[in-house]
């Protein structure tokens, strides 16, 4: 992904010479940290976290360098949605270069879809790489963030509210989807979609609808992950992650189409500033509201991180 440039900020350009655009550095600096925190797993914290089974410190940090087993969050499952946070940002800033050098919708139009193409595949690629076959799954963050990309370019062109709106629409509704979904039969064997029935995670009551393997995009994708030609039947993801994941993956990238419609405004920098951390504050306010009110709002993701139930 290319660095978004200030393109409306630039400075004064001497006649006859091209301007240099200046690059968004806070941009760099967040890619730079994700980035940082992928490659951290060399360090392997994990390891060192067992053999000082009583430090803190150690066990504290191999926790946020792992996936959480189902419920809740470490700084790991951020990366995911901090890459598709990323390309939301970026796209207001491409699709004003673009502008800027003559191009039509159509032709923006047919390049995102070209780009949306060629991520998922690659995150097929990845995913069929030591495989006897192609192994047709999308749940790869390269694939999830292309299933949305087209999705977003287009709201892209649409203004802040419509941006909003389609951000709870997506949130709504994906939740009303598991809602609605029926729970699994009383005595339903866990252990034939790779959990048992012991499993701590599994939960009861009404959030027993976002229960690993037994929910809509797990259905979803014993049907049409089958479609493809595949060395045995689709059954379960051993980590849950789900095709359908792309949907909340958009929500993220959609707040990141806002933030960056924010960042490349005529706002004052330190205005700019406050808006971000005051939406940041709220979303941190309302994401512990609705893990407090057993609400979950977002379910999955890609293979660099996930979000999980809350």
């Amino acid at each position: 992904m290319t660095t978004p440039t200030l393109d409306n900020q630039r400075g004064p350009v001497l006649p006859g010479a091209s301007p240099a655009p200046a690059r968004l550095t806070s941009l760099d600096a967040y890619r730079g940290l994700v980035m940082f925190l992928m490659m951290a797993e060399v360090l392997e914290l994990a390891q060192v976290a067992k053999a000082r089974p009583n430090s803190a410190l150690w066990q504290f940090l191999a926790h946020h360098q792992s996936h959480v087993a189902w419920i809740g969050c470490s700084l790991h499952d951020l990366i995911q949605p901090s890459f598709s946070f990323l390309v939301g940002v970026a796209l207001p800033f491409s699709l004003a270069s673009r502008a800027a050098r003559g191009q039509s919708r159509a032709r923006m139009t047919l390049h995102a879809a070209w780009r949306a193409l060629v991520l998922v595949l690659l995150g097929v690629f990845l995913r069929s790489i030591g495989q006897h076959q192609t192994y047709w799954t999308f749940e790869d963050t390269l694939s999830q963030i292309g299933l949305g990309y087209v999705a977003l370019f287009l709201l892209g062109f649409r203004p802040a509210r419509e941006q909003w709106a389609a951000l709870g629409l997506i949130l709504f509704g994906y939740w009303a989807a598991f809602a609605l979904y029926p729970l699994p039969a009383p005595g339903f064997d866990y252990s034939q979609v790779g959990e048992s029935n012991t499993w701590p995670h599994l939960m009861t009551g009404f959030a027993a609808h976002w229960n690993k393997n037994s929910n809509p995009a797990w259905a979803f994708d014993t049907w049409f992950l089958n479609l493809f030609p595949r060395e045995k039947p689709f059954a379960f993801n051993g980590g849950g992650y789900a095709t359908l994941s792309f949907i909340p993956t958009l929500g993220t990238m959609i707040l990141g189409l806002i933030a960056g419609n924010v960042v490349r405004s005529a706002r004052a920098p330190w205005a700019k500033v406050r808006w971000l951390a005051v939406a940041g504050l709220i979303g941190l306010a309302a994401g512990a509201a609705f893990g407090w009110l057993g609400i979950c709002l977002t379910f999955g993701g890609g293979g660099a991180g996930r979000s999980r139930s809350s």
